[in-house]
């Protein structure tokens, strides 16, 4: 019994580690427009983001939570190990991209590290097609909607302020982003933070800490320790950020004003939301580099340096099927010292 509670604590421990290395890996995404339009210093827009992605434990719900707890992966087949070993392969990866500057999803990191030990421990009709299918759509439309939101504001800010002098306009969106950033950090935190949660969820369960009625209820009581840990955890990786990244997001792939920063964030912010509420999972990292894109393009289609968003799309498609064999060999490597892990 023992060792099963201290099995559970380790799982635990490595989730909130996992969920740390979110925050730092992606901090680049919370604050890169903001830093890159010198509206904040790094140090101020750290801590900025750090506390609205902390703040957004009381107001996006659990909704993702619940699809990465019971509904990509069948629970009854999920071991202890296997949860281990998921986050094992999505912490190696997303430390191989940030070493990399390559701002890769760590959302997709998670879903495939888990998916792939689940794989190796029960074969692939342990993978529940529902919640893959919404997943794997939203891979390519979250970073559509950015672009398109991101677009569709840029182009309503130029018309409805086309008779303005640029330096007025250029005053009023370096306040206006401070309310961009923070709502981007928002739906960061709320939507990140909480497949964190759903990982250690799946963790009590397979330890017989959580029944299926109690991991599909209510998650306002018994499991806010849990949600308060998930959140301070991805705001303190925020917060001590994933400074490789920063110049990437917020200048390699295109030059940012407020007033673009501003359309890019509130983009990013309004595709995350909706996502967050409607339970789908998907990434931060593709949500603002898409809304960046949007942004970049209302100037010229050469503003953006599709070099280097080629590149992050290459990163993007390999990072599932990466993570989940890195799990797997993890996993697989647990058999031969625990053949019953």
């Amino acid at each position: 019994m023992k060792s099963d509670l201290l099995l559970l604590v380790i799982t635990v421990v490595v989730a909130l580690i996992f969920d740390f290395l979110n925050g730092f890996h992606d901090a680049a995404n919370s604050i890169a427009t903001v830093v890159s339009t010198r509206v904040l210093s790094p140090k101020l827009a750290v801590l900025w983001a750090a506390v609205f992605n902390f703040v957004a434990a009381f107001f996006l719900g659990t909704a993702v939570a619940k699809t990465i707890g019971q509904g990509m992966i069948r629970i009854e087949s999920v071991s202890q190990y296997v949860v281990i070993a998921g986050l094992l392969g999505a912490i190696a990866w997303d430390l191989l991209t940030w070493w990399w500057r390559l701002p890769t999803s760590s959302s997709h990191a998670l879903i495939g590290g888990y998916a792939g030990a689940a794989i190796m421990r029960s074969g692939f009709g342990v993978i529940v097609p529902a919640g893959w299918h919404k997943t794997l759509i939203f891979i390519v439309v979250a970073p559509i909607m950015g672009l398109f939101l991101g677009l569709v504001l840029m182009v309503s800010v130029f018309w409805l302020l086309r008779n303005k002098a640029p330096r007025r306009i250029d005053v009023w969106f370096r306040r206006l982003q401070l309310l961009s950033a923070a709502a981007y950090s928002l739906g960061h935190g709320g939507n990140d933070a909480q497949k964190t949660m759903g990982i250690v969820a799946s963790a009590l369960y397979g330890a017989k800490y959580l029944t299926s009625a109690e991991l599909a209820g209510n998650w306002g009581h018994f499991h806010w320790p849990i949600i308060l840990a998930a959140h301070a955890a991805i705001a303190l990786g925020t917060y001590f950020g994933g400074w490789r990244i920063v110049h990437t997001m917020g200048s390699r792939i295109t030059k940012l004003k407020p007033v673009g920063g501003f359309c890019a964030e509130t983009a990013g912010a309004i595709t995350l939301f909706s996502t967050a509420l409607a339970g789908i999972p998907v990434s931060t990292t593709h949500t603002i580099t898409g809304a960046i894109v949007g942004v970049g393009a209302t100037t010229r289609l050469s503003a953006v340096r599709w070099g280097v968003a080629r590149r992050i799309v290459w990163a993007w498609v390999l990072t599932i099927p990466a993570s989940a064999i890195v799990a797997a060999l993890v996993f697989w490597a647990f058999r031969l010292v625990k053949p019953d892990a």
